[in-house]
């Protein structure tokens, strides 16, 4: 019993699973290349990294890479080097450009002339159609359950089958998906296919410190929070003594803005936050996650995860066959 076939572009994946795109630093090329050699899409995040280091990225992600894999770029608008990241990426032909947190009319005509599939993160079935009217190849719904930041209050499996109904092209469903059980019901819904980032988040291969990954295992159901970020959309994150100083005080000291956001609230430094975390320092850093992230008990190479995410949605299906015989 196999997966159907994911196609997005020239991209037919052994699975249908996409690796989220996670910064900063969680997931460059180690990881990305891991899932790819796995048999799903790996994901660079260019988030928080230069140009040069995000090339350099791309590069080691090919080069690692066995044979048919595809490694793509997550490049997020709000950034005020997003359109510089993304020529640079299609200039490394990448095999896909996802992007999130605004849409762009540009992208897709730079997406198009290369002729490189650009995806869209959406929340809504009105995002999907505009993208798709606009030229994305394919949207990734994300919904509440999430991590990082999130354009939406709604579960992902009430804004999926909408989104299917109002699209020609593949619909990838995010947020909240962690089992091949997750995996069977998005696919019984209408989607084409899932993205996955905590999960792939707490791997031997991610590129996180271990002591992000740690404070993943270690989180309870109760550790996971919403606050509002200086991009304006609330994080899903892990309390720890960041959140806590957030939650208190209406404004932390910013060291050296960086003017990384083309709109920033300056309450605080989001991106030197996120390089605190990846520098190590979990507890005055941010830590992103996912609403489950306190189900995830261990970690495991890559190739395993997708291996028992192959075993729970074949044992879904056979149970769900045998119920309905």
């Amino acid at each position: 019993m196999n997966f159907p076939r994911l196609q997005i572009g020239h991209m037919t994946p052994k699975v249908p699973i996409m690796q989220g795109g996670m910064g900063v630093g969680i997931s460059l090329s180690r990881l990305a290349a891991a899932v790819a050699n796995a048999g799903g899409i790996g994901t660079i995040s260019g988030t928080g990294i230069s140009v040069a280091e995000m090339r350099e990225h791309i590069r080691r992600a090919k080069k690692a890479v066995n044979g048919t894999g595809y490694i793509g770029v997550n490049v997020l608008f709000a950034m005020s080097d997003f359109a510089e990241k993304m020529k640079a990426a299609l200039e490394e032909k990448v095999d896909f450009i996802i992007s999130g947190a605004g849409i762009s009319r540009d992208m897709y005509a730079w997406g198009r002339e290369a002729g490189i599939p650009v995806l869209s993160i959406v929340s809504s079935a009105k995002l999907a159609k505009i993208s798709e009217r606009l030229g994305a190849a394919a949207v990734v719904v994300e919904g509440f359950e999430a991590g990082g930041h999130l354009g939406t209050d709604r579960p992902m499996f009430d804004i999926l089958p909408e989104v299917v109904e109002a699209v020609k092209i593949p619909v990838i469903a995010a947020g909240g998906i962690l089992t091949g059980e997750d995996i069977a019901k998005a696919l019984s819904v209408g989607a084409s296919g899932v993205q996955m980032g905590t999960r792939f988040a707490a791997s031997v291969e991610c590129d996180a410190p271990e002591a992000f990954k740690q404070k993943y295992i270690d989180a309870r159901i109760e550790d996971t929070l919403l606050l509002k970020t200086t991009v304006g959309l609330p994080g899903r994150m892990i309390a720890n003594s960041l959140t806590d100083s957030l939650i208190s005080q209406d404004k932390l000291k910013i060291s050296h803005c960086q003017n990384c956001l083309k709109n920033c609230s300056h309450r605080f430094c989001l991106l030197e936050s996120l390089f605190t975390t990846v520098n190590g320092d979990v507890e005055n850093g941010i830590v992103f996650a996912g609403a489950r992230v306190n189900e995830i008990t261990d970690i495991l190479p890559v190739q395993q995860i997708i291996d028992n995410l192959t075993e729970e949605y074949e044992r879904t299906l056979k149970l769900k066959k045998s119920l309905i015989s």
